[in-house]
């Protein structure tokens, strides 16, 4: 069997034809090349990361809102754990005010909208509140650590607890600011399709990524590794001292509430955990 004649293929295609790859580049639009090959330029993926960013929002916003709320209305909700708790949820809304709707936008739009002063700023604000989480955790769990293997009745005052909540945040801006002052905004000139397109990347000195390694390691260190040992060594003490502890039945009702709030905050810690492992890996 002979091949088909194609010799006015081409002619026809001319007169009454398109082809497939002109339609594909037209409604593509004249990007750079492997461009659209991403995969969060797909309409499917486009609207399910629309949907899922914008649930985490408004879940957050809802959900760390209320805490905070139900903690100063109600006078006996305002207790030491629960004030470093509400300091927990004041970081989880910097987050869902500050962090996530820029960086949806960005990953979308694959350029930065939101000029100079905000390309600083967001990276500063998602440092500051995973900062703050991680030691406001371990503050908490060491404060139940000396009440409870140590037998210490008397807790933490008002005015020490704002304290350590201002030294707190004091901290973690120190260890968030070098993203907000090596963080560039820039415009990228594509000249063989006369495109400009505005980032915002780490710029770090003399042009080494080998700081910005260095940053990176120390905070996995600092802000994961270390917090979480002293956070695991302490609710492990605790779950033992609970667990051998004998008490008249007077004090069952105060010890099965401490046991309850402990499992409660050791839960907090494990899935923080789990979810910001990925975040210090990649970084």
């Amino acid at each position: 069997m002979s091949p088909p004649d194609t010799s006015n293929s081409t002619g026809e295609k001319e007169a009454g034809e398109t082809d497939p790859s002109i339609l594909l580049n037209d409604s593509l639009g004249s990007y750079p090349p492997g461009f659209h090959s991403d995969i969060t330029k797909h309409l499917g993926v486009q609207i399910i990361l629309i949907s899922a960013y914008s649930l985490i929002i408004l879940l957050g916003l809802l959900g760390n809102s209320l805490v905070i709320y139900m903690i100063v209305r109600y006078k006996n909700m305002r207790t030491v754990t629960n004030f470093f708790i509400a300091n927990l949820a004041l970081a989880d809304l910097l987050v869902n005010t500050l962090c996530l709707p820029f960086t949806l936008v960005y990953t979308l739009l694959d350029e930065w909208k939101f000029g100079a002063v905000l390309c600083h700023m967001v990276p500063f604000a998602q440092a500051l509140s995973v900062h703050v989480s991680i030691l406001t955790l371990t503050v908490i769990a060491l404060e139940r650590y000396r009440c409870i293997v140590f037998h210490l009745g008397r807790r933490l005052t008002w005015c020490s607890s704002l304290l350590i909540m201002a030294i707190t945040w004091t901290m973690s801006a120190v260890l968030a600011a070098p993203l907000a002052v090596f963080s560039e905004y820039r415009n990228e000139e594509i000249p063989s399709i006369n495109l400009r397109m505005a980032v915002c990347s780490e710029k770090w000195p003399h042009g080494s990524n080998r700081d910005g390694l260095i940053y990176s390691l120390s905070m996995l260190l600092l802000q994961y590794i270390v917090p979480l040992a002293i956070i695991s060594y302490a609710y492990i003490c605790i779950w033992v001292k609970l667990k051998n502890h004998v008490s008249p039945s007077s004090r069952n009702e105060s010890i099965n509430r401490r046991k309850k709030t402990t499992k409660m905050l050791a839960l907090v810690v494990v899935v923080f955990a789990f979810c910001w492992l990925p975040f210090h890996v990649f970084q």
